[in-house]
């Protein structure tokens, strides 16, 4: 049995990085959720015009790693309490964001967020809670992004520090 979450926190480059190597993790595919035109290119995303987040869909074994799991990965890879930004990276489109594709999701999503709020962060999470509705994939050149251009400047820069934190820190959800 396999279930789906799809999580955006800023560029979905680095969400993905995070999200490959996890135990349990079957896929994660970037695309675009959580706005209003269908079949999105990235031009139009980044306009800001679609009200689309860059997210990634994660295909995951509950035996093997629980949502719960899947939130603190996601959780310490970007800060969900800046609005509509991660680091550089601002627009609409790198809002922090959870769509969840079960009803029986949204309680543990909601104690998980209250969780941290309590225990690690200083200012309020402000990640959204949307039901999942669709998903658009990204172009193929964004797929496995970190992969497949690990020595361009934005993955040195960005997405390296971020996946060497999750990897130390929460290093027995890694392959």
């Amino acid at each position: 049995m396999t279930k789906q979450i799809t999580l955006g926190g800023g560029c979905f480059w680095c969400i993905e990085a995070a999200f490959q190597d996890v135990k349990g993790v079957e896929l994660v595919v970037s695309g675009f959720s959580g706005g209003d035109v269908k079949n999105p290119a990235y031009r139009e995303v980044v306009s800001g015009r679609t009200n689309h987040a860059e997210v990634c869909n994660i295909t995951y074994k509950p035996q093997i790693i629980s949502l719960k799991n899947i939130l603190e990965i996601f959780f310490l890879v970007h800060d969900p309490t800046t609005l509509n930004r991660q680091g550089n990276d601002v627009g609409k489109h790198y809002r922090s964001i959870i769509l969840y594709h079960y009803d029986d999701d949204f309680n543990i999503i909601k104690d998980e967020i209250e969780k941290y709020n309590k225990m690690y962060f200083n200012n309020k999470i402000i990640t959204e809670i949307q039901k999942y509705e669709a998903f658009y994939p990204a172009e193929e050149y964004h797929q496995q992004y970190y992969k497949n251009n690990n020595e361009e400047p934005y993955c040195k820069i960005v997405i390296e520090p971020k996946l060497k934190k999750a990897k130390s820190l929460l290093k027995r959800f890694y392959k």
